[in-house]
């Protein structure tokens, strides 16, 4: 498909579109308040000055990001930062995160021509520093159009996707030409990159690694801890609706072992706990919602996690966690999360999204890989027998995620290229 061809079939998408959003927003996954941003509307003036656009697609990615916006606001106290994600629960950790900081958020739009260049036209960024692997091509070509530097930063690109991209560079050119520099996560995800026809490519780390830990309120810790009373637990973590059915196995056998044992269930997306507790009752394991104010009792086998932004909380409380979205073909969640607040962690067979990172974590004995529900009963066993094997895997995995620190200087360093344009003062920064 050409690129014009897409700029048709997204304008006639419009319509569709539109009630696609509010279906969405009768479903709790809009803002109801901002959702007409994600058509690129805004009641927000754009600030005097030079405006720096950072987008990242999720939660992680936003995160992930945080210490980049500090060292820019704190080497370019007159740039303002304009952040754009796509998911309410993002907007609401950066909504708190950004507080007072000369940086904002807002929606971003879907990749329709008229919502983009509504978005642009009011916004009129300097420039645009675009995270991981999220690639929109009306977005993308409006700024290549407009002639806005625009780098791509923390890239990664899973091998699976490189070769889809690969077959689709024969029938439409992706939007790359909008990016003068890409800045990857590792030296793999470089190659995989210039393969695709990006001239300036350069591995500089994870920013990830730099990321602050998960944030967690002391006493809903203390809460949680006084809730299980000394009882067993174990965490399987930003879980997809595939592998749940796995993960509820591997309970089943850990629950003959163990017949005291609870498993803490946070889905990826908490809307779906009722969903999660039809499937416990289903499958005979009895079942409380953390969302509903039950505390799982002796009776119960499975917490379900329901709440949006706790993850800090569970794995500072139960450090025994599996990473979800691993069991089933979907790529894998950041495992550097639990990592860096000292979990014993392990993470299924689908870790494309971050493979070498997995792979890293396994070679520092800081992570096991399982491949199905048994191996996964067997992982959380042997740690429910050994606390101190968990207390080792937990400290190897906070030291490794410690190990990517210097992420942020050699980022601004590379990133000077895009910055210059922004005004006199130009960013400087020691690599380490």
């Amino acid at each position: 498909m050409s690129r014009l061809l897409y700029r048709a079939f997204a304008s006639a998408a419009s319509p569709a579109l539109e009630l696609f959003l509010k279906r969405r927003l009768a479903r709790g996954k809009e803002d109801p308040l901002r959702w007409r941003e994600r058509k690129g509307y805004t009641d927000r003036p754009r600030p005097a000055g030079k405006v720096l656009w950072i987008h990242g697609a999720s939660m992680g990615e936003a995160r992930s990001a945080l210490p980049l916006v500090a060292a820019l606001r704190e080497t370019r106290p007159d740039l303002s930062v304009l952040f754009t994600t796509g998911s309410r629960t993002s907007a609401e950790m950066l909504a708190r995160e950004l507080d007072g900081t000369g940086a904002f958020h807002q929606y971003v739009p879907l990749d329709v021509p008229a919502w983009v260049d509504r978005f642009l036209d009011h916004w009129r960024p300097d420039a645009a520093l675009w995270l991981e692997s999220e690639l929109w091509p009306n977005l993308l070509g409006a700024l290549a159009k407009r002639r806005i530097p625009a780098a791509l930063i923390n890239a990664r690109l899973a091998e699976r996707s490189a070769r889809r991209w690969e077959r689709t560079l024969k029938f439409f050119a992706p939007p790359f030409e909008a990016f003068r520099l890409a800045l990857a996560q590792s030296e793999g995800d470089a190659e995989r990159l210039r393969r695709l026809g990006l001239a300036d490519v350069r591995a500089i780390g994870n920013l990830k690694h730099e990321a602050p830990p998960l944030a967690a309120d002391p006493q809903a810790i203390d809460a949680l801890r006084e809730m299980l009373d000394g009882r067993f637990a174990w965490l399987a973590a930003s879980t997809h609706p595939r592998e749940e059915a796995a993960i509820l196995d591997a309970h089943r056998q850990i629950r003959h072992a163990r017949g005291d044992a609870l498993l803490v269930l946070a889905p990826r997306h908490a809307t779906r706990g009722a969903d999660i507790a039809a499937a416990c009752e289903a499958a005979e394991l009895p079942a409380a919602r953390r969302s509903l104010d039950q505390n799982p009792g002796a009776a119960e086998a499975v917490y379900i996690a329901d709440t949006m932004g706790e993850l800090g909380v569970l794995y500072r409380a139960v450090p025994i966690a599996f990473v979800g979205g691993s069991l089933e073909p979907h790529g894998g969640q950041n495992p550097l999360e639990p990592a860096r607040l000292g979990a014993s962690l392990a993470f299924g067979p689908s870790m494309e999204n971050f493979a070498e990172l997995a792979r890293d974590l396994i070679d520092a004995k800081a992570a096991t890989r399982v491949g199905d529900a048994g191996e996964l009963a067997r992982f959380v066993l042997e740690r429910a027998a050994d606390p101190a094997l968990a207390a080792r895997e937990g400290e190897a995995a906070r030291n490794f995620a410690a190990k990517g620190e210097g992420t942020v200087a050699r980022m601004l360093a590379a990133l000077e290229l895009i910055l210059a344009g922004l005004g006199p003062k130009a960013v400087t920064h020691e690599t380490a």
